[in-house]
């Protein structure tokens, strides 16, 4: 019954946000999207009833652009994070998603960054794009350095893109560890369960003075801080 509601309303809410979208299109403020969108996020959470627990956020200055970078476990993970980071936060996100309708123009609206490779040719433009949105802009941005939902729940081994936009745009890296969402939806199904989710961000990591070289210890620190916590 739940899961049912949950498709009636966002099909509603995504209808209504066609206009949102135009606006913020015209008025040059993606903001307005990333707003109506995390709204969309919370109404679906209040749906299915999930009890969400989030642990360091007293960890982070709310004026310092960051890269997120946490486990990938279920479809569930953006919905959940999004809302209670409390801060605009942009995704680099697979090129056919930005094509979704309504979805992919509000995500194109909003300076969603589209990748299909990383680390060569079109890649390196994309996380450059990317860093120049940090630094000139103060956008956060959340990675999944996995680059896939993980296929039995354990923490899969780790892709260097975000790490090389880390990097570029010289923003400390917060590990977040995300647990109990691969139970309420695994990968291969599009029902949703109800139970607990635990949330935790843990110390950013500053990467300033680190280099390209650096990116092999950055990526082993990363993996223990979020394994930390599942």
């Amino acid at each position: 019954m739940r899961n049912a509601l949950l498709i009636i309303v966002f099909v509603v809410l995504t209808i209504l946000a066609i206009p949102v979208i135009l606006v913020g299109a015209i008025s040059g403020r993606g903001d307005i999207f990333l707003g109506y969108g995390t709204w969309m996020m919370r109404v679906g959470r209040s749906i299915l009833g999930i009890d969400l627990a989030v642990e360091g956020l007293d960890r982070l200055d709310r004026e310092t652009p960051y890269v997120f970078m946490s486990n990938h476990l279920s479809f569930l993970d953006g919905p959940l994070l999004v809302p209670v980071l409390d801060r605009p936060v942009r995704f680099i996100v697979k090129r056919f998603v930005l094509r979704i309708p309504v979805l992919g123009w509000g995500m194109k609206a909003a300076g969603y960054v589209p990748l299909d490779k990383e680390g060569m040719g079109e890649g390196r433009k994309r996380i450059a794009r990317a860093s120049r949105m940090i630094m000139e802009k103060g956008y956060s941005f959340l990675i999944y350095p996995e680059g896939t939902r993980s296929a039995d729940g354990t923490l899969q081994r780790f892709r260097r893109g975000g790490f090389f936009l880390a990097l570029d745009s010289g923003a400390p890296i917060v590990p977040v560890s995300i647990r109990g969402t691969y139970g309420l939806m695994p990968r291969r199904t599009w029902h949703i369960r109800r139970g607990p989710v635990r949330i935790v961000f843990h110390e950013p990591i500053p990467v300033a003075g680190r280099t390209r070289a650096d990116i092999p210890e950055l990526m082993e620190r990363v993996g223990k801080e979020i394994a930390s916590a599942l």
